[in-house]
């Protein structure tokens, strides 16, 4: 299940990322991201087999490793729905942080000052 939270992780801010600016290279998302570049060319690869991302080579580049990364309207989709998962998940830690933060206030509160005693 973590690995899984992990996965969807890097999908979605790689989708985010893609989907601002595709002209990037899998080094320069993996420095941007704090990601192996390992995990950077699985994911890319993952996502292209599932149609979500188009690589295509930049035609007049020097650089023939040089790629523009294009979000399909399934990736589009994708991190879409990937956002909102994230944000419910993240709805529901807030709430449970708020609970706790009162839950200590309130302890706080009722306790015994020991500099009074």
């Amino acid at each position: 299940m973590q690995d899984n939270k992990i996965k969807d992780e890097l999908d979605l801010a790689v989708l985010k990322r893609l989907s601002n600016d595709g002209k990037t290279s899998q080094r320069n998302l993996s420095e941007e991201m704090n990601v192996s570049l390992g995990a950077i060319n699985y994911c890319l690869r993952a996502l292209i087999k599932k149609g979500l991302v188009k690589a295509q080579n930049f035609k007049k580049s020097n650089n023939k490793l040089a790629y523009v990364y294009l979000l399909t309207p399934n990736g589009f989709s994708e991190k879409m729905r990937l956002t909102r998962k994230f944000l419910a998940i993240k709805k529901s830690e807030y709430l449970k942080i708020q609970n706790q933060i009162k839950s200590l206030e309130k302890e706080l509160n009722n306790g015994v000052n020991y500099r009074d005693v």
